[in-house]
């Protein structure tokens, strides 16, 4: 295939673990382009071939890492749901008390900072997801986070202040987004908003 490698960069013959890494770098590449493109002109609109453009790699190149744009969309998915899964695993091993879910909170706030582009493309193309495998197996996991951040027996206005809780920090990300600030500032309030909504409705007590 000749001495260049496929994220644009110089080849330097190097052993298989730089070759591995440069393999993942060109990986992450095509996933931020593509939801770069997704973003710009719509899911449906975009193209393979738009995307190795964008990218100024060949469509060969291209299908070294992904063979269909649902691929990448899939890929996304799992590389942010990773992290839930790994949060929800932990919190089901925690006692289930308030200190807990607060915690369960903070730790959600960052892995949703770190998957914002991905999450603007859900909310601005919630009927494409719909149609996914994706939408749904992230559907089922914000139905156990719900379940971890409220309790059935609570006074239904309470369950509410639960669910606000979690769905506060999403939509933080969407109506915050014009609102002038520093963006870590504006996810420390829209989190400090979510805390004091399971905390309320555990009677307003515990660590905040």
């Amino acid at each position: 295939m000749g001495g260049g490698t496929m994220d644009g960069t110089e080849g330097t013959g190097g052993v298989g673990g730089t070759k591995h890494q440069r393999r993942g770098d060109t990986r992450q590449r095509i996933q931020d382009v593509a939801l770069e493109l997704f973003a710009e002109q719509g899911y449906e609109k975009t193209s393979l071939r738009e995307i190795a453009e964008r990218l100024a790699v060949t469509k060969a190149a291209l299908y070294y890492h992904f063979k269909t744009k649902e691929d990448i969309l899939i890929s996304l998915f799992q590389d942010m749901t990773r992290p839930m899964d790994e949060l929800i695993v932990w919190a089901k091993e925690q006692p289930h008390g308030l200190v807990t879910k607060q915690e369960v909170l903070r730790r959600y706030s960052e892995a949703l900072s770190a998957a914002s582009p991905l999450f603007r493309f859900m909310h601005e193309n919630q009927a494409t997801v719909r149609e996914l495998s994706v939408g749904e197996t992230f559907k089922e996991r914000m139905v156990v986070m719900l379940d971890i951040i409220k309790e059935p027996d609570m006074p239904l206005i309470d369950q509410v202040r639960c669910v606000s809780a979690l769905f506060t920090m999403h939509a933080g990300m969407f109506a915050l987004k014009d609102v002038e600030g520093d963006p870590e500032e504006k996810r420390k309030a829209a989190l400090e908003v979510a805390i004091d909504l399971v905390t309320q409705a555990h009677g307003g007590t515990g660590t905040a």
